[in-house]
């Protein structure tokens, strides 16, 4: 582990570079994590990662170590993340950079609740997972043979996970960068942190991918100069790749591809678990600083304050934009991944009598056939504070319903809204009652 300390306090330095705080936003990052509402450093994580681990300790889970790639498969299966899901990363934005290059990318695998990282030949396995309470919790595995393996908490990794680009709060990050012919980001040329809102055009900088997508390009599969950005003609060949050969040795991966529509999920999801794990922090602070302003004033909690009330309606509003796809970016042509990515993630449901699921992708024009996420669904939404559910719910019932004033949800087809109301109904646990009624 001291080989890897030493390398890991180098690379960290480096990445921190592609991210720069300001006093002001740093401030603000340890006024949430150390708050003693959240005291993210001091508690103990109820994450899946964490789970496994209490099974791996009681024995009754045993992973298994593969020369080729280590503890990868065995997580994966153990944690239930599809190896379908890879997504490949070979620009120079993770702290094993000094392993990532073109012609050995770094892997990217998820599910709903978590994400698994996998260097070739690397000193760790990289995991991030979802907790309902503390949001992005990070983790690494030693790749060394042993009879208990042990993931390891590494709080290191909030230097870059708990920034602007994660609302400041402990989460996850798809980043499009320039890279260049070694995968460093071409820090002149800047940067992109990528939603389900991004252009096409702004996505992928530094990661492969492999999919039909019509006329649009993107930067993914390019390598930059420093004196520009512009495409040319060369570049070119680098659009609607179904194979990634002969780049890299696509064999040493689980998957042959860097599916694009695995990509497009993976944005939206990194946001909207950031913007969930904000409504809790949020929620969570601002009921912790009315009770010790309460209790100084010798006052009754009975009642949130108007302050507390619009600190959670606040954050609600920014993610039931986000839950609905308000701003959501759209394409001219269909997109389609070589993988089975997309038939699994679909298959996952829950669907309602009419067979209708908010995992159904669309892919013509947009990401999915029905604007709601179905991160609705997970655990993280449905352990938020009280509080920020009464006010996530009664701003999800009057955007469904038209009687938002927010101008993009009310312009969401009236069909749509309907669907998803009908959905919900008959899909989403513990829905406020107010929701079967007919409007």
């Amino acid at each position: 582990m001291k080989r890897f300390a030493n390398k890991f306090i180098l690379a960290a330095g480096l990445v921190m570079g592609l991210i720069w705080l300001s006093p002001s936003s740093a401030k603000r990052q340890d006024q949430l994590q150390d708050s003693p509402a959240i005291d993210y450093r001091h508690t103990d994580s109820q994450d899946a990662v964490a789970r496994l681990q209490r099974r791996i300790n009681s024995g009754e889970v045993r992973l298994e170590y593969s020369e080729k790639n280590g503890y990868l498969e065995s997580v994966l299966k153990a944690l239930n993340v599809p190896a379908s899901s890879q997504g490949l990363v070979f620009s120079k934005t993770s702290f094993q950079l000094h392993r990532i290059m073109p012609s050995s990318p770094r892997a990217i695998y998820f599910n709903d609740e978590l994400y698994v990282g996998w260097v070739r030949g690397g000193d760790v396995l990289e995991l991030a997972a979802v907790d309902p309470k503390l949001g992005g919790v990070f983790y690494i595995l030693d790749q060394e043979k042993t009879t208990r393996p042990r993931f390891q908490r590494n709080d290191e990794c909030l230097q870059c996970h708990a920034s602007n680009s994660t609302r400041n709060v402990p989460g996850f990050i798809v980043r499009s960068v320039y890279p260049d012919a070694r995968g460093y980001p071409i820090a002149p040329l800047g940067g992109f942190v990528t939603t389900h809102s991004s252009p096409i055009k702004e996505r992928w900088g530094g990661w492969y991918v492999s999919g039909k997508h019509g006329g649009e390009r993107h930067l993914g599969n390019i390598r930059f100069e420093e004196k520009g950005a512009e495409y040319n003609p060369a570049q070119l060949g680098t659009q609607n790749l179904t194979s990634l050969e002969p780049r890299f040795n696509t064999q040493n991966y689980l998957t042959p591809h860097s599916d694009i529509v695995a990509l497009m999920v993976l944005e939206h999801q990194t946001q909207a678990h950031n913007l969930i794990a904000k409504l809790g922090y949020e929620t969570r602070l601002a009921l912790h600083n009315q009770q010790v302003m309460n209790e100084a004033l010798q006052q009754s909690n009975d009642e949130m304050s108007d302050s507390t009330r619009r600190r959670i309606r606040h954050a609600a509003e920014d993610l039931v934009r986000y839950l609905l796809f308000a701003g959501e970016a759209t394409w001219q042509a269909p997109i389609s991944g070589p993988g089975s990515f997309a038939k699994e993630f679909a298959a996952q449901g829950p669907r309602d009598k009419q067979g209708r699921s908010l995992r159904d992708l669309d892919l013509r024009r947009k990401l999915f056939r029905y604007p709601c996420s179905y991160l609705i669904y997970s655990e993280a939404f449905d352990e938020l504070p009280q509080p920020a559910l009464d006010e996530l719910y009664r701003q999800l019932w009057l955007a469904l319903t038209g009687e938002t004033k927010d101008k993009e949800l009310v312009a969401i087809p009236a069909a749509d809204r309907q669907a998803v109301l009908e959905i919900l109904r008959q899909t989403k646990r513990n829905l406020p009652a107010y929701f079967q009624q007919e409007k």
